[in-house]
């Protein structure tokens, strides 16, 4: 496993520089210019040639790119063209809001979601199961800024019972939490679903069933283990979403983090300030990846054989050698 690990590691490192370069050759060729944005209107074009030359975006395209790179791996993202700013001080100060908001999201989502799945499967047919269904389609089927919009209206506006922005205390953190993680659900609810049916079909679910075993040990221990893989892939991949797709709700709520970052740097064509939160959430979402097989291997040990099975075949293969000779 520790192989893997360090496999999968080592395959950050091409997968960051191809993102880096993707994006830096975005920012370069796209429609505008970042030094008309900064001087405004009404600039000459020797006010133009030095702030292009103190940017140093008169330099090739090649020569920018290595210079950058440079800087990363001094642990350097630069400066913002906008406010001066060190892009690293910025991000910092804005991450940990964007991540407080995705995890506590994706858990009101996987702790409703998947009890939800696992009933609606267990009692396929019902009135429950028909329940989950309708509001599964519905959340899913409902776009988030309305949502959130709904919300305040409903609970801030009228009954007054949550703030409509901020994010200081803890009340703050409901309405963004839910406007996010309310559709998310919903894919949870019905991935487990899906994933519970195949499983409850299976043979070794009716002998377990035929032994007299307690249904909820059957579902618990049984079941949903063996239905996880497909609900785990779904949640990593949803709280990736969570994080690098939070510019609605933060918008909205007047939170500042990586999202509301993001969009003033886009609108700004502060080239660094964009580069700098596509690779930090581009790394954050190659480790959600890593974590999400690392856990495939401790709920299917069936994965986790495939990286030891090699290496007693391998220490087998040694000492029959060691014998021979």
């Amino acid at each position: 496993m520790v192989k893997f690990i360090l496999k999968r590691l080592l395959w950050v490192i091409p997968v960051m520089l191809g993102v880096i370069f993707i994006v830096f050759a975005i920012d370069r060729f796209s429609p505008g210019d970042p030094v008309a944005a900064e001087l405004g209107s009404g600039y000459t074009q020797e006010q133009y040639d030095a702030k292009e030359a103190e940017l140093g975006l008169d330099r090739p395209f090649f020569i920018q790119f290595g210079s950058y790179v440079l800087g990363l791996l001094q642990g350097d993202l630069g400066h913002s063209y906008h406010t001066g700013l060190s892009v690293t001080g910025s991000i910092a100060e804005r991450f940990p809001i964007t991540l407080r908001l995705a995890i506590i999201s994706i858990l009101i989502a996987v702790g409703l979601g998947i009890p939800f799945g696992v009933i609606s499967a267990t009692k396929q047919y019902s009135w429950a199961d028909k329940l989950v269904t309708t509001f599964s389609l519905i959340f899913a089927a409902m776009p988030g800024f309305w949502l959130a919009l709904m919300l305040i209206i409903c609970f801030a506006i009228q009954i007054k019972l949550f703030p409509a922005s901020g994010y200081e205390g803890w009340k703050c953190w409901v309405l963004p939490a839910l406007a996010s993680g309310l559709s998310f659900i919903a894919t949870i609810t019905r991935m487990t679903r899906s994933s519970m049916l195949d499983v409850v079909r299976q043979d070794y679910i009716t002998t377990a069933r035929a032994k007299g075993v307690a249904e909820g040990t059957v579902v618990r221990k049984h079941a949903l283990r063996n239905a996880l893989i497909p609900i785990i892939t779904t949640i990593g991949f949803q709280f990736g979403i969570l994080v690098a797709g939070s510019v609605n709700v933060e918008t909205i709520f007047n939170m500042p983090g990586m999202g509301s970052l993001m969009m003033t740097a886009i609108n700004n064509k502060d080239y660094p300030v964009i580069e700098g939160c596509v690779l930090v959430l581009s790394i954050l979402i190659c480790l959600i990846n890593l974590v999400v097989d690392v856990i495939y291997g401790f709920v299917d040990p069936r994965i986790m054989s495939m990286y030891t099975s090699g290496k007693k075949k391998d220490r087998k293969k040694r000492v029959e050698a060691e014998v021979q000779s």
